[in-house]
């Protein structure tokens, strides 16, 4: 089979791609590397506008003459690059706006790539209209629009999230439901706002690819290690000041007993070897499920705070605090965690190596391959898909 996976998030559809051609077949990741982390693609996709200057001279130009220098640089790139786009059997796009302009500019390069190639598929890993619209009519217990409710942060903080509730966003988010042979997960909380939808096919966790992922066994010391990777732009939505808050509480308390690491916007080849020597990693507040970085730092060993509710204890029948401890948007709650690892070190261990045997038992990228494949294979055979 013959695939081109559209737009990239952390190292998602990089891992389903190594996936397919273990597999045997022919894929390719076409994207721009998601921002600071610089992931890794097959065809990158640049933005030449993303500089402090040239974008201050984007938004000038669009102000005075209606025309986005961004959108026509990467419609440009796309269509120099329509031989390479062409032809492949499945389409997956990662993200219904992959692109930071205008929904219209978005619509040409959507039909661009149905026209171009044979069934398209849509994997809900991100910000989308059924994700963002679930959160802001508060269907959810917390979200990551909970700390936009409680005005934490700026308009501007929330604006990307906010964007999807748009009339516009809502035209190119039908249209595309529209032409789209169904809509893949792959965490709960993409699972859970799509339920009942007819175009939903169901849930693929996150692929992990496990060659790189060396685990290690916890050694403890004298001082238990945290580690806080800070992403700027979602400072809020990741609920980084409650993670400080609870750093703060735990760091009077047990001044002589932790050693925090704070890193700020690495790239994903830093990030990655980064808190090699921690055994606590701080990933996210806002979740249900673990995410892509969470789950790499599981499969190296680390204890991660994280998205670990109970849907995520019934869906995979785990035990609380056995794998993931679930990161409630609480500071002392997660302090009170933080103590009890603290206090009990040999949970430490215990964690580390059942979070390791968890990543392998339902994320390993190959078998997650296959379940795209036999889920693209039955929709392709199903007559009245579309």
């Amino acid at each position: 089979m013959k695939v081109l996976l559209f737009g990239e998030y952390n190292r998602a559809q990089w891992n389903i791609k190594h996936g397919l051609k273990t597999l045997g077949h022919d894929a390719i990741l076409v994207s721009n590397r998601d921002g600071f982390k610089k992931v890794d693609v097959d065809i990158d996709i640049i933005d030449p506008y993303r500089s402090f200057l040239r974008k201050k001279f984007r938004i000038l130009v669009k102000n005075l003459t209606g025309i986005d220098l961004s959108a026509v640089s990467i419609k440009r790139q796309i269509k120099s690059k329509k031989e390479l786009l062409s032809n492949h059997d499945i389409v997956q796009f990662i993200n219904e706006a992959p692109f930071d302009f205008d929904r219209k500019h978005q619509l040409i390069i959507f039909n661009w790539l149905k026209d171009w190639n044979k069934s398209v598929f849509l994997l809900s890993a991100g910000l989308d209209y059924p994700s963002v619209s679930y959160a802001f009519d508060k269907k959810f217990r917390y979200s990551i629009l909970t700390p936009y409710f409680e005005n934490k942060g700026s308009q501007k903080d929330f604006s990307p999230a906010l964007s999807y509730l748009t009339d516009a966003h809502l035209a190119l988010h039908k249209h595309i439901f529209n032409h789209i042979r169904g809509v893949i997960s792959n965490d709960l909380d993409y699972h859970i706002p799509l339920i009942n939808h007819p175009k939903y096919l169901g849930l693929i966790p996150h692929a992990i690819d496990l060659s790189n992922l060396t685990y290690k066994t916890p050694v403890i010391g004298d001082k238990i290690i945290i580690f806080h990777g800070i992403n700027t732009y979602n400072y809020y939505k990741k609920g980084n000041d409650i993670f400080k808050t609870a750093l703060e509480l735990v760091s009077k308390k047990y001044p002589s007993k932790i050693e925090i690491i704070i890193a700020k916007n690495l790239p994903y080849k830093d990030y990655i070897i980064s808190f090699d020597k921690a055994h606590i990693l701080l990933d996210q507040v806002y979740a249900y499920d673990q995410g892509f970085n969470a789950l790499e730092a599981m499969a190296k060993g680390k204890v991660v705070f994280t998205g670990a509710e109970q849907e995520w204890l019934e869906h995979y029948k785990v035990k609380e605090d056995s794998i993931a401890i679930n990161a409630l948007p609480d500071a002392e709650k997660i302090a009170k965690k933080i103590e009890w690892l603290i206090l009990n070190p040999e949970k430490i261990t215990e964690i580390s190596a059942n979070a390791r045997q968890f990543v392998e038992a339902h994320h390993n990228h190959i078998n997650c391959a296959k379940m795209y494949l036999d889920i693209w294979r039955k929709e392709i055979d199903n007559p009245t898909a579309i």
